[in-house]
């Protein structure tokens, strides 16, 4: 017999051999305690807690923060209504993160799990133990139920951000498993072990799509204490909590109660903060930073102000145009509307030299394209040569800057020139199109703060002949307006995590740009964006994963989407010496929740 064919006798043996046996072809992948997006995970099974908290911290005492705005609902899934603050201290997830970690999660809901090596599914086994705070076990037909309910009532970001999930099923009442349709997206393994699980029976007589403001069943370490509907929200601490144990929890949830009170205004808010009427605050504003912490309570020690640094990636915040509006349809226009930002400016006189222009949609990481791109890099690019601009493959990208002294002529001179070569003429002082339509826009804002970096804007537009106002609304209206893009410009942020994945497509995928509720309030609609964003998804390991974040970077730096502003790496609080937090901050995350009140 020749050896060629021996050698199909012997394969075609050994198969039917293990078929006729009931044997498996490959071993079942073995349970474990934990999944990581790349590498290996940190804590070994046998962990007791993670390294960021005080695993002796004593349990207790009452926390106050605020929040802006007002609330009309309990339901922070679906669209309609305005959700309270701290809402996900109810629920549960399948898995706990670790915020020492890129991205990994370890057993919560679930005991462990089952992965296939392509990961094209995986299988969580609850804890036997686990239940909502009703005393209902929590099932693997509940976390079907979850899903199912999510992706067809739910917020669109749901049905956009699961699509890559093919079925939900319930192998037994302890036993669920996810197969997935696209096997290339390894984060989807990692993302369903983030979802609140709801209870079926709690739902099963309500209508989830509706606001309201009755007290939601969940499985989580807090219980809704007390509500005054716009105003305050407390929670307390379950004292029958199931997962108060789990090394995932040992040191977390230390407070008896946590309470949100509810301020139409941050200036008012801070006011009230350094008056006691609440204990936490984190600043974002540079100028109340610089000069409205300051007083008795400050200067004895009463109320302590810190910076912590962190490693997160800072995203983009800008000023976001919808270019689902014509004026804005063109990249020459918003390249030149760019050019009227002086942010050195703005930087010195408004911010106290406080930040760090963003030119990345991924600034502060190594995602960030700041150098040329590598061979790697072009490769991947080389796919999209012809659907994007030439300065992806020659050019850094650099937001405009100016000398910082407010007179920012040159920058103003190659705007209008931008403007031109896009159909756009003066006439009398007026900038208008081939039709004499002048260019108007209005900029929507939700913080009254922001106006002071809104003015200077407004004030170079108009040397280019463009008129340009601002309309600040509540913060119902706002979020209402942003859901269904009625807006010319906003002052709006994409965030971004360390392990970027699935929500790039709500962020800017042309299947998000017409769901109204999807944070693709630019309106893109760009295949080359489509494609990286789908190549960047489906990264095999860590170093695809940054190319092709930097590539998505590139395509969108310079199609000139936003106008960016800036940022800064260091959380900046203040807080009443009455709590304490552990000497080691997790690297990325504040970890609010590993704090506890000094005995």
């Amino acid at each position: 017999m020749p050896v060629q064919l021996r050698s199909v006798c012997l394969y075609l043996s050994a198969v039917f051999s293990l078929l006729l046996f009931g044997l498996p072809l490959h071993a079942a992948p073995d349970s474990q305690h934990g999944i990581a997006m790349h590498g290996d995970l940190k804590y070994p099974p046998d962990f007791s807690h993670f390294d960021y908290v005080n695993p002796d911290a004593p349990k207790g005492g009452h926390f106050k923060e605020s929040s802006i705005g007002t609330f009309d609902s309990l339901n922070p899934f679906i669209v309609k209504g305005t959700a309270a603050a701290g809402t996900g201290l109810l629920y549960d997830s399948l898995m706990a993160r670790a915020l020492d970690e890129p991205f990994s999660q370890y057993g919560l809901l679930a005991q462990q799990l089952r992965v296939a090596v392509d990961r094209s599914w995986i299988e969580f086994d609850l804890h036997p133990d686990a239940r909502f705070s009703d005393g209902h076990s929590v099932s693997a037909d509940d976390v079907v139920f979850t899903f199912d309910i999510l992706r067809e009532k739910g917020s669109p970001f749901f049905k956009s951000y699961y699509a890559g999930i093919q079925s939900v099923t319930a192998l037994s009442p302890q036993t669920v498993r996810f197969e997935f349709g696209d096997s290339t997206n390894r984060e989807l393994s990692l993302i369903i072990g983030e979802v609140p699980i709801l209870p079926q029976h709690f739902w099963a007589e309500r209508d989830f799509e509706t606001p309201s403001l009755e007290p939601p069943l969940g499985s989580g370490p807090y219980l809704i204490k007390k509500i005054d509907p716009g105003r305050t929200i407390v929670y307390t601490r379950n004292p029958n909590y199931w997962g108060r144990d789990l090394p995932v929890n040992r040191g977390r949830h230390n407070f008896d109660q946590r309470q949100y009170d509810y301020y139409r205004d941050s200036t008012v808010a801070l006011e009230a903060f350094k008056a006691g009427e609440y204990d936490f605050r984190s600043e974002h504003a540079s100028k109340a930073w610089a000069t409205g912490y300051t007083g008795a309570p400050f200067a004895d020690g009463r109320i302590i102000k810190e910076e912590i640094a962190h490693e997160n990636p800072r995203g983009m915040q800008g000023f976001i145009m919808n270019t689902r509006r014509s004026m804005f349809s063109q990249p020459e226009v918003r390249k030149a509307l760019a050019l009227a930002f002086d942010f050195e400016w703005t930087n010195s006189n408004l911010f106290y030299g406080a930040y760090t222009r963003s030119h990345s949609y991924f600034s502060n990481s190594e995602m960030a394209a700041d150098e040329l791109p590598t061979p790697a890099e072009l490769e991947i690019l080389e796919a999209v040569r012809d659907q994007v601009p030439p300065e992806v493959f020659t050019q850094v990208y650099r937001a405009p800057t100016t000398d910082g002294s407010g007179r920012n002529r040159a920058q103003l001179r190659e705007a209008l020139g931008l403007l031109k070569q896009a159909g756009w003429q003066l006439e009398s002082g007026k900038l208008v199109d081939g039709n004499g339509s002048p260019f108007t826009f209005e900029i929507l804002l939700v913080q009254k703060e922001f106006e002071r970096v809104v003015s200077p804007f407004i004030r170079n537009l108009e040397r280019l002949g463009i008129s340009a106002s601002i309309r600040i609304v509540d913060v119902s209206q706002y979020i209402n307006r942003l859901r269904q893009f009625d807006f010319d410009m906003v002052v709006y942020g994409f965030g971004q995590s360390s392990s970027p994945g699935n929500e790039q497509r709500d962020y800017w995928h042309s299947s998000s740009a017409d769901m109204p509720g999807s944070r693709n309030l630019i309106g893109i609609k760009n295949p080359a964006v489509d494609y990286l964003v789908e190549q960047l998804i489906a990264a095999p390991d860590r170093e695809q994963l940054v190319l092709r974040a930097r590539a998505l970077d590139r395509v969108l730096q310079w199609n000139h989407y936003v106008i960016p502003h800036y940022h800064i790496s260091a959380y900046r609080i203040a807080y009443w010496n009455r709590f304490a937090h552990p000497e080691v901050s997790p690297a990325y995350d504040l970890g609010l929740d590993t704090w506890w009140t000094k005995p």
